[in-house]
């Protein structure tokens, strides 16, 4: 069943470990390069502002833009077409009179285009993740918490990818045409995609920092760390109230509006870089979770009716 399962989408599957390799390939160059042009301008010993000119951060964007694609471009070309195309064509129905079971059938089914899938994306996120890894506390080359690196980086593309792929194979079972259920898959990759990325940030733990030495043009604001995520700031009082940051915006001065609202100092919500690894984790799991779940329903609903 192995050797069929191969036999039939050896084309896809070879022509995405191939491009993968090469991906992979001109990623671990780009890194050799990388180093060396940081080597050269004093990198790490020296501050970002002499080392930054040897980064090409238009390379950095080019690629993170295009390696966010991959998740969407998998869920169409390979998880759509996976069951939707046996389907439509009768394959299914044939092999199903056989000895072979569905559950067997489509468990070789998803198994091996899920290996796939995870060895591919997996590799790039591996690689891109060293290339970028020099610079990563540079928001200037990409910021951390955006898709370019947040999403290319980790277990996130092999969750977000493996998600995509197999709810795309559920939309191909459920709608048996393979055409449409590859517009379908288009759609559900791109609601995917924007659903995660307004949901990003509400994966990690706002940390707050404040300061209590007045708000007053002289006042000093609340340092945070290197390559922190600042969510909001806010006005702090005396009684631990925040107000926002243009209170006394239509107040008369800054004395009297210190004075009306108790101002006492600045109060910023950041989120760290350290916790990105533990974002990534945590938001992997739940597409995981939700994976797993899609798998599930296509067995149940591949056990009651699969041609």
């Amino acid at each position: 069943m192995n050797w069929l399962i191969w036999r039939q989408h050896r084309a896809g599957f070879w022509t995405l470990l191939a491009i993968t390799t090469l991906t992979v390939t001109w990623l671990v160059y780009q890194r050799a390069d990388l180093i060396h042009q940081l080597t050269v301008h004093g990198w790490p010993h020296s501050s970002s502002e002499k080392w930054l000119p040897g980064v090409h951060v238009q390379r950095f964007q080019l690629v993170s833009y295009g390696l966010g694609f991959v998740p969407v471009v998998l869920g169409v070309f390979l998880g759509a077409p996976l069951l939707a195309g046996d389907l439509e064509n009768g394959t299914a129905k044939l092999v199903t009179s056989q000895t072979v079971t569905p559950g067997r059938w489509l468990a070789t089914k998803l198994g091996i285009s899920a290996l796939v899938v995870i060895v591919c994306t997996a590799a790039l996120s591996i690689a891109f993740g060293r290339w970028w890894g020099p610079v990563k506390n540079e928001p200037t080359v990409l910021g951390w918490s955006d898709g370019s690196a947040f999403d290319n980086t980790g277990p996130v593309p092999v969750a977000l990818a493996l998600f995509t792929v197999v709810s795309a194979a559920a939309i191909g079972m459920l709608l048996r045409r393979t055409l449409i259920s590859m517009v379908v898959a288009f759609a559900f990759a791109v609601i995917v995609q924007i659903v995660w990325h307004y949901q990003r940030l509400n994966l990690g733990h706002v940390v707050t920092i404040t300061t209590h030495e007045g708000v007053g043009p002289g006042a000093p604001r609340p340092q945070l760390p290197e390559a922190a995520l600042e969510i909001d700031q806010s006005l702090l009082s005396g009684s631990g109230q925040t107000y926002g940051w243009g209170t006394c915006a239509h107040e008369t001065s800054q004395k009297v509006c210190t004075q009306k609202y108790d101002l006492v100092g600045w109060s910023v919500d950041y989120l760290p870089i350290s916790q990105m690894t533990s974002m990534q984790w945590f938001g992997a799991s739940i597409l995981f979770v939700l994976t797993a779940a899609v798998t599930l329903l296509i067995f149940i609903r591949g056990r009651k009716r699969i041609v």
